[in-house]
């Protein structure tokens, strides 16, 4: 691996529900801070929001929306610029959810590693949260 190489996260997971269902939580302000950190969000492209926490804050800019199919952010901290996508694929079973963070260097083994372990983890929370949802 070369030192320019970029490195992504990537967890796919399939849940029960149609993706219009999955699309509301991914882009409902009030569903996001449930599974994910408070926001601002608004599903439309060049949005600036931030996602907000006891640790901090990311600074994001909405980069593609397609309905119940994929939404893109730039998702930026003090030191990693990166991408989070966000594929929605229809199954007789449900929906595959596939996110994707991009843009980690080499150099941002630490961020890489906690993006590793804390995407599942919101995804575990969206099960949750989307179990709840009417």
């Amino acid at each position: 691996m070369s030192e320019t190489e970029i490195l992504a996260v990537v967890v796919e997971w399939e849940f029960p529900f149609p993706p219009e269902k999955i699309w509301r939580a991914l882009t409902q302000p009030h569903l996001i801070a449930e599974w994910l950190m408070t926001n601002d969000f608004q599903a439309q492209v060049g949005h600036d929001f931030r996602l907000s926490a006891d640790w901090g804050s990311v600074d994001c800019r909405v980069r593609t929306v397609e309905p119940h199919r994929a939404l893109s952010y730039s998702w930026d901290t003090k030191d990693l610029v990166s991408v989070v996508s966000w594929t929605l694929t229809p199954t007789s079973a449900g929906t595959v959810l596939r996110m994707e963070q991009s843009g980690f260097r080499q150099d941002q083994q630490p961020y890489y590693r906690g993006a590793q372990v804390a995407w599942p983890r919101f995804l575990a929370n969206l099960e949750q949260v989307l179990a709840r949802m009417g």
